[in-house]
């Protein structure tokens, strides 16, 4: 689920809120009850080489394959 990050104009708490992406625009009142709130842009920075969910490495291509974008086989 989502987390989306909110700052609320009456106090200036920031605050995060999990949420379905089907109501990211619905309103969201502070941790201090405050209704005046507006949801922040939050930026994603992913970072490393691949590697999978486990934390090991990527698993390898088809043999012979060399890479690029279309796994090394000369149709690029």
């Amino acid at each position: 689920m989502p987390r989306y990050e909110f700052r609320c104009r009456a106090c200036g708490d920031t605050f995060e809120m999990n949420r379905p992406m089907a109501e990211a625009s619905a309103p969201a009142a502070c941790p201090q009850g405050h209704d005046d709130t507006v949801k922040l842009l939050s930026a994603v920075s992913v970072t490393g080489r691949g590697g999978s969910a486990m934390g090991g490495p990527a698993p390898a291509g088809p043999a012979g394959g060399g890479g690029g974008c279309c796994g090394g086989g000369g149709c690029c």
